[in-house]
């Protein structure tokens, strides 16, 4: 009889636990969607697919070359494609909502100091080591709540993307929307005393920063400090939700 009641309390176990990541899964199949679905206008270069990216590799979680985004957030991104579309230009996604796997590949990775192979590209002025202490590598990422997009602007007459000064995902203060300018005024400044190496960016890369900046501003979203490609649905349905589905169709 003992034997039954254990066997019995470890299966209600089991089911309960099946019974939460089945409904988790439910609230992701049907709160989300494929973001060019939403907005056919935009086009995807999924870095994290690729092997084009700070780790050097394909990440977990990515299988296919796609984007996802919430419902909401999907939408407030139509908005903004509709207005710059208007002014000649199109969205260019790198990222959108990102596996708790990924994330965790991240952190492996930067775990693993002597694994420097894409130093030059994205972080060339930074010794591995400090990423987890400056913060450019977390154990959670606002992009795992389904709201936030990495993006950039192309220019339809050029057919070429906008110039920003800098590449997506430089570990810098280069890559800070006030690097050179104020971002709340659009007033370029210069100011590049923050570069470690004295780099800086011309009145014009500024200037196509803030374009971007405006016009996600303008419908809904907000800015990160460090990051001038990164924003997030102000109102994210999910604000304290991770989800584990793999990027897929």
């Amino acid at each position: 009889m003992r034997r039954t009641v254990i066997l019995i309390c470890f299966a209600c176990l089991f089911a309960g636990g099946c019974t939460k990541q089945s409904t988790k899964d439910d609230v992701f199949e049907s709160s989300f969607v494929t973001l060019t679905d939403a907005v056919p206008d935009a086009i995807l270069e999924i870095r994290y697919y690729g092997t084009y990216n700070f780790v050097g590799a394909r990440i977990d979680g990515y299988l296919q070359p796609t984007a996802l985004l919430t419902k909401e957030a999907a939408a407030a991104l139509k908005q903004v494609s509709d207005y710059v579309m208007a002014k000649g230009y199109r969205l260019k996604i790198y990222d959108a909502y990102r596996p708790q796997s990924g994330v965790d590949h991240f952190v492996r990775w930067a775990a693993n100091v002597p694994d420097t192979a894409m130093k030059a590209y994205f972080y060339p002025d930074l010794d591995k080591s400090v990423l987890f202490e400056q913060d450019y590598i977390m154990a959670k990422s606002g992009h795992t709540r389904g709201s936030t997009v990495d993006l950039t602007l192309f220019d339809m007459r050029t057919e070429k993307e906008v110039d920003m000064g800098g590449t997506f995902d430089w570990f810098g203060p280069e890559s800070h929307p006030d690097f050179c300018g104020n971002p709340e005024t659009g007033q370029y400044t210069g100011d590049n005393s923050k570069s470690p190496k004295g780099r800086s960016i011309t009145e014009q890369q500024f200037r196509n920063r803030m374009i971007l900046r405006e016009a996600m501003l303008s419908h809904g979203f907000k800015p990160l400090d460090s990051e001038w490609w990164h924003f997030t649905l102000k109102d994210e349905p999910f604000a304290d939700t991770y989800f584990n589905h793999p990027v897929t169709q």
